[in-house]
């Protein structure tokens, strides 16, 4: 750029010459197609899986919010059932419990202790993510999700900046 004029510099891609279309390491489009095949009958059956999940969830919260002293018990037990539902949400197209399970994730690993402010933030979460699937709301929910997701995260920057 001496001349003062931006240069673009294109990389080359690598990438094609190290996937193979025939051979012992090539890529089987039908296999792919198959497995995609699988992944939308199994989406029929999320509904099912994520009531159940929603359901350790919210068992979870009720232990941690009829806890004292010590929770750290009942905060993983919410943590880990937060991190099944978020890591499931969007191989089945439904982003927003992927987004609202990472968001009670962080405000989980942001908080020092649990008190009476980091409990009721988890309450919100969870009943987020029961809204998701109680409406059906695919996708990243749109206008209504962003606002969501925004209200969430105002939650917990008022408890953690």
């Amino acid at each position: 750029m001496a001349d003062g004029k931006t240069e673009f510099i294109k990389p080359p891609n690598t990438l094609k010459s190290k996937v193979s279309s025939s051979g012992p390491n090539a890529v089987d489009l039908s296999a792919l197609e198959r497995a995609e095949q699988v992944m939308v009958g199994l989406s029929d059956n999320y509904l099912e899986w994520v009531q159940e999940d929603l359901q350790k969830l919210d068992k979870a919260y009720v232990a941690l919010n009829q806890a004292s002293g010590d929770r750290t018990s009942e905060v993983n037990a919410v943590f880990q059932a937060s991190h099944d539902l978020k890591s499931q949400g969007g191989s089945f197209g439904y982003d927003m419990m992927t987004a609202i399970g990472t968001e009670l994730c962080r405000l989980i690993e942001k908080a020092g202790s649990i008190g009476p402010g980091e409990i009721s933030a988890i309450k919100v979460h969870v009943d987020a993510m029961k809204l998701v699937i109680a409406e059906d709301i695919k996708g990243d929910g749109g206008k209504e999700g962003k606002e969501m997701l925004m209200g969430l995260r105002q939650v917990c920057e008022k408890l953690h900046g």
